[in-house]
């Protein structure tokens, strides 16, 4: 086992792209093996993003908690009679809005529950607003799954609905509702959710249109490595297609609230092995991908100064108010000073630098 992983890790540091079986191995690895693939992934990261540990000003604002959906990974989503509901009008929207300018944010980002009454004009209503009151503020927003509800309750196309979003203001596209895209997990998880094939469609439609994306995996649950390896190729596949997503962001499970965890259907999240190498071997095996962030918010900052160890350039955003990880049950959500943020970059050795949602230093 030892002289393949050196041959695998030999190839991919020569420039040779890996195959779905060198990412399996590469995740099956146990023991000390494991540092040996952070190593490589952190050279590679070196070679192909720099030394700067990056991060973006940015805001959350989740403008409601009540979902059709019901998706099993899910603590944040009410139903209808639920306690604890919200919804965020025009005049709270401003309200926050007003906060993220006070809090000189470059980045605003909303992702909600998919409510009942929404339509697409309800989608670009709330881009419009914020739009008007911040014009300089990106707008980073939506994703696949709410571009395909917004279709279907509006009887538009996917394609005529981020047109309108783009209209309204939308800068960016959340890579997120991509959880794993394999659909015999997705049937476990999300069943009410669009099926592989139509992220995949929509993705490349917002790339087509001049809307970049992230790109996410949702882990650490019912999935197998398998699993997580066909996730990885056809995001490697659509970036080789489009260039247009604009990082890579692993999200380990938080189980700890949600019905799948509560159903004895899912395990305690990833480990510590697991939450190394998904970032390792994305930075290996997505060779088309330039910047990998690690969630701070998911995974703790000592986890997450780890992963900038091995193959992690970024480390996401302020945040300011996050609800859908505090939901589930993590903790320590909120916000992350970048003074704490510069104090993990200098204890690595490397520097913090500010930057935009497309990766532009300022």
């Amino acid at each position: 086992m030892k002289r393949a992983l050196d041959g695998v890790l030999d190839d991919v540091q020569g420039g040779h792209r890996l195959s779905a079986k060198d990412a399996l191995a590469l995740f099956r690895t146990r023991g000390r093996q494991v540092w040996e693939i952070a190593a490589a992934a952190d050279e590679v990261r070196e070679e192909r993003a720099g030394n700067a540990i990056t991060y973006v000003r940015n805001q959350n604002i989740n403008v409601t908690n009540l979902c059709v959906n019901a998706c099993g990974f899910c603590g944040f989503s009410k139903k209808p009679g639920d306690e604890g509901i919200y919804f965020h009008d025009k005049e709270e929207i401003r309200k926050r809005v007003a906060l993220a300018k006070e809090r000189r944010v470059t980045e605003i980002c909303t992702v909600s529950g998919l409510h009942p009454d929404f339509t697409a004009q309800s989608y670009t209503d709330v881009y419009r607003w914020i739009h008007e009151a911040a014009p300089s503020i990106h707008i980073h927003a939506s994703n696949p799954m709410e571009v395909a509800y917004a279709a279907k309750k509006s009887r538009m196309s996917t394609v005529e609905v981020l047109e309108a979003m783009k209209e309204a203001g939308l800068n960016s596209m959340c890579g997120t509702a991509a959880e794993i895209l394999v659909d015999s997990v997705r049937d476990k998880i999300c069943r009410q959710k669009i099926p592989t094939k139509e992220w995949v469609r929509i993705i490349t439609e917002a790339h087509g249109l001049g809307i970049p994306t992230t790109a996410t995996i949702m882990y650490g649950h019912c999935e197998t490595d398998q699993d997580r390896v066909k996730h990885l190729s056809i995001l490697r596949d659509i970036q080789d297609e489009t260039s247009g997503f604009t990082e890579f962001v692993p999200l380990s499970f938080i189980h700890m609230n949600t019905p799948l965890f509560r159903a004895g259907e899912a395990r305690a999240g990833a480990t510590g092995r697991e939450d190394l190498l998904m970032v390792a071997v994305g930075r290996l095996f997505l060779d088309n991908f330039r910047n990998i962030q690690v969630s701070w918010v998911k995974e703790g900052i000592k986890m997450a100064q780890l992963s900038l160890l091995a193959g992690a350039n970024d480390l996401g955003g302020t945040v300011f108010e996050e609800s859908i990880s505090k939901g589930a049950g993590a903790t320590n959500t909120d916000y992350l000073d970048p003074s704490e943020m510069e104090r993990v970059a200098k204890d690595l050795g490397r520097t913090l630098r500010r930057r935009t949602t497309l990766y532009e230093l300022v």
